[in-house]
């Protein structure tokens, strides 16, 4: 169940602004292994090695840089990597409208509940409702901790979901892979064949229920931590503390600029459409710079992360 608000800000759309907070709409239900000194039980970390020497080196010897040709790089600094960042903006800014049948699920990659902040709950609501009548859904983009995602605003019953989403590039093509090409001729089954198979379908067809699906092997691996722990067969590892992230709390309520902007729709348009052309221009250094860091900006270089999990 969704508690803490991680994130608060506002929806987006024309003059429309509506403050909302996310919350969290997964958890992790996998089996988490740990890596651990087994002559100390200590938690085991990665360390800065330098792949050539196999030395350990400091941070400060770390610099982040981006292959563009097999082992060509270019070195790309601390300042230029926090320009080419995008502005913490807490607003999820709708850019379009879309038919959600439109929209192929290999998209979706990690879902938010959206619940309304201060006096946002009617525009919420007309928000939502209009949504589900239309059978629309929102595209927008939003910077969730200095990284930028683009994301589908949702109705899912009372609820408004925010699902962030794949980037166009970062989905694979199915043009290169042996598909049957659908109506082709040699692969259209016969008359009995589909009777069959939509008969097979209609018997194993029924009612989604997700609690009916288990992850057997997490119910066999805590089975069998239960009766360790039963048997006294555990130990003891001190984790660190890890500090709770701040959120920002400065959201200015703007519903009632709901009339305003449903009146203006017409000339909002022109207005953009206008300003359009400036907006545009910008130096080349910048422009270069964006772009080059846009392609890979492998932040992870210089992170060590405390401890390393061992996937099962």
């Amino acid at each position: 169940m969704a508690t803490r608000t991680i994130w608060k800000g506002a929806i987006s759309f024309g003059l429309v602004h509506i403050p909302v907070g996310l919350h969290t709409a997964t958890t992790e239900s996998g089996v988490d292994f740990d890596w651990l000194d087994k002559r100390s039980m200590d938690p085991v970390g990665y360390k800065r090695i330098n792949k050539r020497t196999g030395k350990e080196i400091d941070k400060d010897n770390i610099v982040k840089g981006v292959e563009y040709e097999d082992g060509q790089y270019v070195i790309i600094c601390p300042d230029e990597i926090a320009e080419a960042y995008p502005r913490t903006t807490q607003t999820i800014e709708i850019q379009q409208f879309v038919d959600a049948a439109d929209v192929s699920f290999v998209y979706l990659e990690r879902p938010y509940y959206v619940a309304p902040v201060n006096k946002g709950q009617k525009v919420y609501a007309l928000l939502r409702d209009t949504l589900t009548k239309t059978g629309k859904i929102g595209i927008a983009k939003v910077v969730i901790q200095t990284k930028q995602h683009l994301a589908a605003l949702i109705p899912l019953g009372d609820a408004l979901v925010l699902n962030l989403m794949r980037w166009g590039d970062d989905v694979k093509s199915v043009d290169e892979l042996d598909l049957p090409k659908a109506g082709a001729k040699n692969m259209t089954p016969s008359a009995s064949e589909l009777k069959m198979a939509k008969m097979l379908v209609e018997d194993m067809s029924g009612h989604w229920d997700p609690d009916e699906f288990k992850d057997e092997f997490k119910a066999a691996v805590m089975g069998l931590v239960e009766k360790k722990v039963k048997a006294g067969k555990t130990e003891t590892v001190v984790e660190p503390q890890e500090e709770a992230p701040a959120y920002a709390d400065n959201v200015i309520d703007l519903t009632e600029l709901l009339q305003r902007s449903l009146k203006g729709a017409a000339g909002g348009k022109k207005a953009a459409k206008s300003s359009a052309e400036p907006a545009k221009k910008a130096t080349p250094k910048k422009a270069a710079v964006k772009k080059t860091a846009a392609k890979k900006t492998p932040a992870k270089a210089s992170k060590a992360p405390s401890k390393a999990r061992k996937a099962a």
